[in-house]
This record gives structure tokens, C-alpha cells and sequence, in this order.
């Protein structure tokens, strides 16, 4: 395939997993926003498996290699399908720090662009305004554009807007300033050295002993008392 980021990002080559090779896959994504895509779906899905563990390279060009992990998903899988949960949504800060909102959805589809579209304009976006998502309509990689997908089920739900924002937790702000502002010329240096090692701690710490103790604790304890979060403290 083209691929337009993943060859210059790792020109040594991309490691499969064997298993992958000509196996049918169903992605299981969940219905949120995501700070460095707007977004994120049944695409993105694949990044953790597709990509090795110094996957952070592509942040950089993360829109460009969207289409290149479908590419190879094309390539790669006997078949696609996605079942996406909507039952409990993420607004806001994703993907670490959102806030959760009650959708009571179910989507699925065999197009991972037209799954991750109607998801997007359920949250209130363009879809078409979402690179990713327009870059992959444009080169055949499934359809973006709601108004050229059919819908079964329970059709009267894609009408809803859930008027989402996308923000930028201080991890991924902190990542954008290193890889696309002023911080840039140190990017070598603290993200492509044995001094990366920073980044992962860093991000721990702001999650875990800060971010979850002043606010997500109480997101949580919020989100307890909806069906949902009863339902779940019942397991």
C-alpha cells in the first residue's frame, strides 16, 4: 500500500504480529474524543496492535498514519467489523481524562470509517472536518460522508447530537508542544533519546497521583450514580 507517514517513521520496517496475518478481525472501540484526533474509533483501534511500543513516534503525523493503519488493515485481515459501545460515552479531554456521559448506544458496521463518522457526528463533529476521517473517504478507505451511509436499526439515533467538545489533557498538550511548538528542537532529544524515559513517568504521575485524586475520583463517584454506574458497582 502507499503508505504516507508509517515508512518515513520507522524505515527500519513494521513488525506484525504472525497471528494478524490473514485472520478476520472485530474491533471493539468505544465511543469518545481524543485529543490529538478529535476522535477516536474503530481507525485508531488498531494503533496499540499494529504499532510497537515506540508508537508515540507517529503523534506527530497522526492523521496521516490513521490511513495508513487502514491500509494495512486492508492488507493484513481476511475481514473487518467493528462494534463500537456507546452505552457510556467520553466527553472532553480524551482519551485518559474525559468526562463520562450516558449514551445507551450500540453501532456496528463493516466500514471502520463509516463507524467512526456516524460516531462523530452522534458527538456533534463534522466528520468530514476530521482529517483522518476525510483522508480515508478520499482514497477509498470507506465512507466519511453520513449523507452516502445507510443506516439500519434504530435510525432515529443518529440524528442525536451529544455536542461534545475535544480538549487537550496537560499530557498531550505537553506532547504537542514537544513534537509541533516551540519546544520542538528539544523533540530529538526528549522523546527520541534513552531519555524518554521521562515521558511514561511523567504521565503517570499526572494521572494517577494528580489528575485522578483532584478529578476524576469525583467523576467517577458522579458516574456511580447513574444505571449504568449502579449496574457496574453490581459486578
Amino acid at each position: 500500500s502507499p503508505l504516507l507517514k508509517l515508512n518515513d517513521i520507522f524505515p527500519e520496517g513494521i513488525q506484525i504480529p504472525k497471528m494478524y496475518i490473514g485472520k478476520n478481525v472485530c474491533q471493539l472501540p468505544s465511543v469518545k474524543t481524543h485529543g490529538h484526533t478529535t476522535t477516536t474509533g474503530a481507525v485508531k483501534n488498531a494503533f496499540g496492535g499494529l504499532l510497537k511500543e515506540v508508537r508515540h513516534y507517529a503523534h506527530e503525523f497522526i492523521h496521516e498514519v490513521m490511513v495508513d493503519l487502514m491500509y494495512m488493515q486492508r492488507e493484513l485481515h481476511g475481514a473487518l467489523f467493528a462494534v463500537m459501545d456507546g452505552t457510556v460515552m467520553g466527553d472532553g479531554a480524551g482519551p485518559r481524562t474525559m468526562v463520562p456521559r450516558v449514551g445507551n448506544l450500540l453501532l456496528a458496521s463493516a466500514d471502520s470509517v463509516a463507524i467512526d463518522a456516524i460516531a462523530a457526528k452522534i458527538m456533534g463533529f463534522d466528520p468530514l472536518a476530521i482529517p483522518y476521517l476525510r483522508m480515508c473517504q478520499e482514497r477509498g478507505l470507506g465512507v466519511a460522508d453520513p449523507r452516502k451511509i445507510e443506516l439500519v436499526g434504530d435510525t432515529d439515533a443518529a440524528a442525536i447530537n451529544m455536542g461534545f467538545t475535544t480538549s487537550r489533557s496537560l499530557v498531550i498538550w505537553g506532547d504537542q508542544l514537544i513534537r509541533r511548538g516551540p519546544l520542538r528542537p528539544l523533540k530529538r532529544l526528549l522523546l527520541h533519546s534513552p531519555l524518554v524515559v521521562w515521558a511514561p513517568f511523567a504521565s503517570n504521575v499526572y494521572h494517577d497521583w494528580l489528575w485522578y485524586p483532584t478529578v476524576g475520583r469525583a467523576r467517577i463517584r458522579a458516574f456511580a450514580e447513574t444505571p449504568w454506574g449502579r449496574l457496574f458497582e453490581r459486578y
